[in-house]
Formats: C-alpha cells, sequence, structure tokens
C-alpha cells in the first residue's frame, strides 16, 4: 500500500493528464448521438456527388411533411364537432317554468277563467318544449363552427346524428322565435309568458371537445405516413444526378429506415467503440502535438484543462443545438474557440485546437463536410486577424472578417451546388450576423477563464499598460521620478524582448509596475528628490538598506491589494533577485572596518528571476537606473556601465533560472548599449570621423 501511495506521489501530474485525457474523451462521446448514421450526405436541388446508389434493403417511401400536413388537413376537414344533448337539462327547465307559471297566476285577477289559465300554460309549455327538443347550441365552446352551414354531430341518448347548425336554435334565435309565436296567438297573455318563457332558455346542445379531440386523433391516424414501396436491389440514384423533390423524398426515408435498423440495439456497442475510436485519435493527435511543439503547456496541467475545457463546451453547445435546434447551427459562434486559445496561448495553438475541434464537431453535424470547410477556414482567417492581440478594436474587426467569411463561402458552396443565384437562402446571412456577433462574448469569457485558472491575457495586459489606470496615475503623483524611471525601463525591456522572443506586452506591463512600492517612501528613492536634501543622511546605513528593500515588499501587498494579476507581481518580486544593496553595504564596511557586517541585512529577499521576461527586466531596470549617475555619459562609459552590471548579474547566480543563452545575453547587451546612447542623445564615433 505504500508503495502504491509513493507512485502516486511521485507521479500524481502524470496521472492527473491521464485522468483528463480519459475524462475529456467519456465527455464528448456522450455528446455523441447514439443511432447509426446514414453515411451519404444530400441537398435538395444538388447533385448526387456519390456512386450509384442501390436500394440495399425495401424500405417504404415517407411521404413529405408538406405532403403530410396536407393530407391531414384534408382529413380534419371531415370531422365535425360532437355536441351532446342535455336531456335532463330540457326537463328541469321544462319543470322550471310548469312551477312559475302556476305561482305567478295565481297572483292574476280572479276573473280570468279556469279556461283561459290552461290555454296559456298548455300553449307556454308546449312552445318552451318544442324549442328546447330542437336544441340550443351552445356555440361559444366552437367559434370556428359559427356559420349556419356547418354541421355538427349531435349525440341524443345512445344516438349521434349529423346536423346543421342552422336547424338549430341559438339563444337569439330561441328569444326571437318565441316572440313570433306569441305574437301569433291572440288567445293568451303574452306580457305574462313572455318573461317566464325567456327565463327558462337554456343551452342544453354543449360541446364535447373531448370526443370531437378523439374523432380528431383518428383522422389524423387514418392517414398513412408512407406511399409506395423500394424494392431490394433498385437503383434509388445515380452519380451526378439531380436530388429533385421525388429523390430526395426516397432517400430521406432510406436515411430514415437505415438509421432505425441500425438504433439501440445489438450495433450500439459498435457504434460506441467506433466512437471511442475516433474521439480518442483526435485528442492522441492533440497531445502529441502539444507534446512536442509546446512541453511547456504539456507539463502545465492547468493549462491543459483550459483546452479540454474549451473544446468540451464547444462540442456540447453544438451537439444540443444540433439535437434540439438544428435550424440554428450557424448562429453557433465556433469561431470562440481560436479566439480564447490564442488570447491565453499562441496563433499556432489557436489554429490547431480549433481544426481538432471542428473536426469532431463535424461527426455531430448535418452536411458535415460543408459545415467543416465553412469553419475551417473562418477559424483560419480569426487566428490571422488576431496574430498580434494589441486593441480591443480588434475584436470588432474579426467579427466583421468572420461574417464576411461565412458570407463568401456559403455563396460560393451555393454557386456550386445549384449552378445559380436562385437558391441563396437570405436567413443564413442573419445566422452569420448572429454568430459573428455572439464571437464579441470572447471579452468577457477570457476575463471568466482568467480568473478561472489565474492566467492573464493580452487583453487584460492591454488594459493594466494604459498608463491612465489608478495605480499609475497615483504612482506619477507621489513618485514622478519613479514613473518616469518605469516608462523608460518599460520602452528599453520591451524592445529586447521584441528581439530576442517573449512576451512583450507582458514585460512592458510589468515593467510599469515593477516600483510601485516607492510609493510609500517617495523621497528615500534618488529619481523623486528634487530639492537636494537627501533623508538618508538622517538614517544609518542599515536603515537605509532596510527601506531601499522594503521597496519590494510593499510593492507586493500594494499590487495584491489593488488585485494585479501574479504574473504581474512576480516582476515586482524578482526585479532585485536575491542582490546586495551594494551602496550602502559598502558604506557599512568603510565605517566599521572592524565589525561584521550581516550581509543578509543588506540583501533582497527574490526570488531570483525564472523566466525571460523578468530577467530582461532585471537587467532593463539595473542599467537604466545606473546610467542615472553617469557625468558626462558617452560611449565608453555606457558600454563599460552594461558589461559591469550584466557581468556582476551573472557571476551572482541571478540569471540562472532564466531561459536564456549566452548568445541572448550578448545580443541584449548590445541592445542595452544602444538604447542608452539614444536617451542620452550620444552619437557613436564611426572610423574616420
Amino acid at each position: 500500500m505504500k508503495e502504491f501511495f509513493s507512485y502516486i506521489t511521485h507521479h500524481y501530474k502524470l496521472i492527473y493528464k491521464g485522468l483528463l485525457f480519459v475524462i475529456s474523451i467519456a465527455l464528448l462521446v456522450s455528446f455523441f448521438p447514439k443511432e447509426g448514421k446514414f453515411k451519404y450526405d444530400f441537398d435538395r436541388g444538388k447533385p448526387w456527388r456519390h456512386e450509384n446508389l442501390i436500394a440495399p434493403f425495401d424500405f417504404a417511401i415517407s411521404k413529405s411533411e408538406e405532403e403530410l400536413n396536407l393530407e391531414i388537413e384534408e382529413a380534419l376537414s371531415t370531422v365535425f364537432p360532437y355536441y351532446v344533448f342535455n336531456e335532463e337539462l330540457s326537463q328541469k327547465h321544462l319543470k322550471s317554468f310548469s312551477d312559475n307559471f302556476q305561482q305567478k297566476w295565481g297572483f292574476k285577477s280572479t276573473g280570468d277563467s279556469v279556461d283561459l289559465m290552461k290555454v296559456n300554460f298548455d300553449f307556454g309549455y308546449s312552445l318552451l318544449d318544442s324549442v328546447l327538443h330542437i336544441g340550443i347550441i351552445q356555440l361559444d365552446a366552437a367559434p370556428e363552427y359559427k356559420d349556419s352551414s356547418n354541421k355538427i354531430i349531435l349525440i341524443r341518448g345512445n344516438v349521434a346524428e349529423e346536423v346543421t347548425l342552422g336547424n338549430l336554435f341559438t339563444i337569439g334565435d330561441a328569444y326571437i322565435y318565441i316572440r313570433e309565436k306569441l305574437q301569433q296567438n291572440e288567445l293568451i297573455d303574452m306580457p305574462f309568458l313572455i318573461g317566464l318563457l325567456e327565463n327558462e332558455l337554456i343551452q342544453n346542445v354543449v360541446h364535447d371537445p373531448d370526443l370531437t379531440e378523439v374523432e380528431k386523433e383518428n383522422a389524423r391516424s387514418s392517414v398513412s405516413i408512407t406511399r409506395g414501396m423500394i424494392q431490394h436491389g433498385e437503383r434509388i440514384i445515380s452519380e451526378g444526378e439531380l436530388v429533385n423533390a421525388e429523390k430526395y423524398q426516397v432517400l430521406e426515408s432510406l436515411k430514415k429506415e437505415y438509421e432505425t435498423r441500425l438504433g439501440p440495439s445489438s450495433s450500439y456497442t459498435l457504434i460506441l467503440a467506433g466512437q471511442i475510436v475516433l474521439i480518442t485519435i483526435a485528442l492522441s493527435a492533440l497531445f502529441l502535438f502539444i507534446y512536442f511543439f509546446r512541453k511547456d503547456i504539456f507539463f502545465d496541467n492547468r493549462r491543459l484543462l483550459l483546452i479540454s475545457l474549451v473544446i468540451v463546451l464547444m462540442v456540447l453547445l453544438t451537439a444540443f443545438t444540433t439535437n434540439y435546434y438544428p435550424d440554428y447551427l450557424f448562429l453557433l459562434p465556433i469561431c470562440l474557440t481560436p479566439i480564447i486559445i490564442r488570447a491565453f496561448f499562441d496563433s499556432r495553438m489557436a489554429l490547431f485546437i480549433h481544426l481538432i475541434t471542428v473536426i469532431i464537431i463535424g461527426f455531430l453535424v448535418p452536411n458535415s463536410f460543408d459545415f467543416v470547410f465553412l469553419q475551417l477556414i473562418a477559424g483560419i482567417i480569426t487566428v490571422i486577424s488576431i496574430v498580434v492581440l494589441h486593441r480591443r478594436s480588434q475584436f470588432f474587426l474579426t467579427s466583421l472578417l468572420i461574417f464576411f467569411t461565412y458570407s463568401v463561402i456559403y455563396i460560393a458552396l451555393a454557386l456550386i451546388h445549384d449552378g445559380s443565384f436562385n437558391q441563396i437562402n437570405t436567413t443564413y446571412f442573419v445566422l452569420f450576423a448572429g454568430s459573428a456577433i455572439l464571437t464579441l462574448f470572447s471579452y468577457p469569457l477570457i476575463f471568466i477563464f482568467e480568473k478561472m485558472f489565474g492566467y492573464i491575457t493580452d487583453v487584460t495586459l492591454m488594459e493594466l499598460s494604459d498608463t491612465n489606470t489608478k495605480l499609475l496615475r497615483e504612482l506619477s503623483g507621489k513618485a514622478p521620478g519613479t514613473f518616469q524611471h518605469s516608462l523608460q525601463v518599460a520602452n528599453i525591456a520591451e524592445e529586447v524582448i521584441y528581439k530576442i522572443g517573449g512576451n512583450a506586452l507582458l514585460v512592458r506591463t510589468g515593467a510599469l509596475y515593477h516600483d510601485i512600492g516607492k510609493m510609500n517612501n517617495p523621497l528615500y528613492f534618488i529619481e523623486n528628490q528634487v530639492t537636494g536634501a537627501n533623508p538618508h543622511d538622517e538614517l544609518t546605513y542599515e536603515e537605509s538598506a532596510e527601506i531601499i528593500i522594503g521597496h519590494v515588499i510593499n510593492g507586493v501587498e500594494k499590487a495584491k491589494k489593488h488585485k494585479l494579476p501574479e504574473p504581474l507581481i512576480d516582476f515586482i518580486r524578482t526585479h532585485h533577485g536575491t542582490r546586495r544593496v551594494e551602496y550602502f553595504y559598502v558604506k557599512e564596511k568603510e565605517h566599521f572596518p572592524d565589525e561584521n557586517v550581516d550581509e543578509s541585512r543588506y540583501k533582497y529577499h527574490g526570488p531570483i528571476p525564472f523566466s525571460r521576461e523578468t530577467a530582461v527586466l532585471m537587467m532593463a531596470d539595473s542599467v537604466e537606473a545606473a546610467s542615472r549617475s553617469l557625468r558626462f555619459p558617452d560611449e565608453q562609459k555606457i558600454d563599460n556601465l552594461v558589461e559591469k552590471i550584466i557581468g556582476s548579474q551573472i557571476a551572482e547566480a541571478q540569471l540562472e533560472n532564466a531561459n536564456l543563452t549566452l548568445r541572448e545575453i550578448t545580443q541584449i547587451k548590445k541592445i542595452l548599449k544602444r538604447k542608452l546612447l539614444n536617451i542620452y542623445h550620444i552619437r557613436i564615433e564611426y572610423p574616420g570621423d
């Protein structure tokens, strides 16, 4: 067991990579459909680009959606709404009329004869009974059937009969009918009966939506979804033949039947195995590319996680859209992948990862060749547009280029397939525009990934290198000399890194912030002393050294307080390495020659530079600061100064962790000398002058 844990402890980084690889494969495979996929791509109105297709089995020809909908509409047109005659409700209102008649007739004058009462009752009861028997329909439940010529199915008891709406009463019709009948009979008391009868009119023919829906469903199910058969061995389409509407429907039917037969059955395991192999090959190619060409990324697990996360999220988004919203497939901002990767790495990484992502996505989308070609070219244009990412406005330019690329390629593909402009669908241009606009979300996404993984991108560096930021404005106000020194160092270091290779924007931004700790005690640093008074005269050499060394500690604290990224704080930590504060150390030894001077009290706490950028900053900072002490600087003095300072840094092992060769250091010294000569406006003396 101890050996097991010991192995894990010593190989956890390798185990992490293996787990990341396996989990990425599992996630990507889970997004893939588990049904068999028809291997031919085809489009209506375009030539058949494959070999002659022979039917591999018997299958029925499915009707097109338009054809099926038309037949369903025709079938539904024969279905009449169902209404139920409520006999119980009719009898209830007849009884109510009888009771009310007897009660209210008694309040009339006693002079009325019994015969007159009987005539009125019989006439009114008979009239109400005839109206209710015919039926008063409830039309508001089925407003589409209000036309009097329409028909319904009326159920009386257990008998259903077809009835025209015009043969039934509405409430309004019943009122009119009763009034007309009462007016025609001079023997009855119309004012007395009219109120009683109108109160008892009720809608007793009621719509039955459930039964109507059942009949509609029966009508729908009676429509056959197929028409005709294709026999095994029958030629379906020939190579180069135009896929017209008829051929398209036959091919769609074959595709549907083919994928159904390969669906979740015994083929599932083989389909899954094939998907695992394909994804494994794609990711293996990616990991091998990173291993052989970018070992620094391969051995950084956080960077590998970032790359895997971007790929998985883009494939997930594509799979979701393909399954649920296929019409919006071209709205997907696939070009987010190269933009995000370029922001954290380089153009070559962005292009290769985009290629792998698009290849994987190609297995998910219809017309995969066209889609992959479209996205691959758009990705290349995207990478080219952000090779050097120094302005936020580049994102808008990239967005426009993506839209233009999509549009041109789509038009070209349409011309290849159709040979005319007639089949170009303007909807696609709207989707392309939406996709291009969505790529602008790369800006907030880059910020989120920066916070998640602790990296810094050129986008953030562009913002932080603006001298109008709060911290740099504070530096220029409290320590103007230090601010000017930082600007000079930034220009020198940026030029050096540009020549020898490295992140010029990173070193420039780091140089601008490397001395922010001097804001706590600006007058203790010579570049800020404008009056001639030196506060170090009132301090011991050890106290002065403590203040000078403290500007690094104060700078780190101030940087963390203002939430500067760690890569920039590294420039503050390392720009003096573990060197001594030489001036005060020498002065201490001169004044107290007999005492043992504690050298550690005069040393910066480090660490020493660990990258090309931090090492270059140390050299540029030391040389620029020392050059200010030169009286009457000339070419020889500057040459000696640079050689002495860089030589002492090498001798003190300050550059041993930086990835710099002796040849590069020699080149750096030449650049430093030339930059100082330019700063002090010194003309180089050429032979013969």
